[in-house]
């Protein structure tokens, strides 16, 4: 499990939320979409199937080996023209699925933008805070070096310092 030295700031959090309510609307639309291919998918297996047994029906009632190949033959086009149909409703939910996604990112942009700059924000003045702290520590590092050290000679001259 991961832990944060410091605590979630609001502006942290209303980010994460942004986020995660982005994502969890993307999810929605993408899981809708898997639906509806699955039931597209679905749809087309039932009506191979149908046609499948129909034709074999038709072919097993042939009279000849000519009437069964002219039965087979007339099923080509009609099966040709259901891929079409399969593959033009495979492109509209591919269209109408990016134009979800797409008005779905718009609607949560402004909010998401918002909360990104208030981090960004917070970010900025936190990092301004601890430079300046720890520009303070670094100038009174540099007072305490640079101060005259006291020498032993220097302590003999100076009266004794009362004990506590």
């Amino acid at each position: 499990m991961l832990t944060f030295s410091q605590p979630i700031t609001p502006a942290v959090k209303a980010h994460i939320d942004a986020q995660y309510s982005l994502i969890a609307d993307m999810s929605q639309k993408m899981f809708e979409t898997a639906q509806k291919i699955n039931d597209l998918n679905m749809q087309v297996a039932k009506t191979v199937l149908e046609d499948t047994f129909s034709s074999v029906h038709q072919v097993i009632g042939a009279r000849d080996p000519y009437e069964a190949f002219s039965i087979a033959a007339a099923q080509a086009q009609p099966q040709a023209e259901r891929v079409r149909e399969y593959q033009q409703h495979l492109t509209n939910i591919a269209a109408n699925t990016q134009v979800d996604i797409a008005k779905t990112a718009e609607s949560h942009f402004p909010n998401t933008s918002r909360t990104a700059a208030a981090v960004a924000d917070e970010v900025a003045r936190t990092a301004k805070d601890e430079t300046e702290k720890a520009t303070s520590r670094q100038k009174a590092a540099m007072e305490k070096f640079t101060s005259p050290i006291d020498r032993p000679e220097d302590l003999k001259s100076q009266p004794p310092r009362p004990s506590a």
